[in-house]
């Protein structure tokens, strides 16, 4: 009961660490493209835009899972494969 109540709470963690993790990277982004000097201002640029782009689905994935944590669908996971059903085998 105590590990799910954990969980709950982490979910809600996760979910307001995502969008502090995405505005701080925006703002590193911006203040570190405008402090490069202007000769290698597009090459720093280009650095933060790869950046952001790797990052930003990882952040939104945490999103996700802290989401689905404080819904509670990871209140009883499986322990054997016995315990794993494919709802395309069930009739409909």
């Amino acid at each position: 009961m105590m590990v799910n109540t954990a969980k709950k709470y982490l979910g809600l963690i996760w979910m307001l660490l995502a969008p502090i993790l995405i505005s701080f990277m925006v703002w590193q982004a911006e203040h570190r493209i405008s402090a490069a000097p202007l000769a290698t201002r597009t090459n720093t640029a280009l650095q933060w835009i790869i950046i952001l782009f790797v990052f930003l689905p990882i952040c939104v994935g945490l999103f996700l899972f802290g989401r689905y944590a404080w819904q509670g669908e990871y209140a009883h996971l499986p322990e054997s494969s016995e315990e794993i059903t494919d709802y395309e085998d069930e009739p409909v």
